[in-house]
């Protein structure tokens, strides 16, 4: 569909937290093609709506098993721990050691608004909790153990 304009640490619509979404319109149905398509390019694993300025619970994610939309998400349970480097493609270019749950169980709706559960590990599981932050007007960036740093190249969340 259409690439949108990623918003960058700073902008006040990052901060904010996001209203749920009650139904599945034409206008949502392509929010969700545009989110993907604009993550895909961006060379990014997740992305929030609030990445590209709509206040609304949706997240995109893929680790590279796929295409996973999740609207209205939530964590049930979560356990164990995982410390690894996060970026974001709302701070491009820079990474941070982040402590998250190694493993979680979470309910979201998909794009036909179907309720569904999703049980992830690893890298999935760190990019579920890293994009509902953003839900919440969270970045990862309150939770880097030490600095922030430069990386080159690679993916990021």
């Amino acid at each position: 569909m259409a690439l949108r304009t990623i918003r960058l640490l700073g902008d006040p619509v990052l901060g904010k937290v996001c209203r749920e979404v009650k139904e599945m319109t034409p206008k949502t149905k392509i929010l969700i093609e545009d989110m993907l398509d604009t993550m895909y390019d961006a060379c990014g694993v997740g992305l929030a709506a609030p990445q590209v300025g709509v206040l609304r619970r949706i997240v995109t994610i893929d680790i590279g098993d796929g295409p996973i939309v999740m609207i209205n998400p939530r964590i049930l349970s979560s356990d164990g721990e995982q410390t690894d480097g996060e970026g974001c493609l709302s701070l491009p270019g820079k990474a941070g050691k982040v402590t998250r749950p190694n493993h979680v169980i979470a309910r979201a709706f998909d794009e036909d608004m179907q309720e569904y559960e999703i049980e992830a590990t690893e890298l999935l599981a760190r990019a579920i909790c890293h994009e509902i932050d953003h839900l919440e007007g969270h970045m990862y960036t309150e939770l880097v153990e030490g600095d922030i740093y430069d990386v080159e190249g690679g993916e990021e969340e």
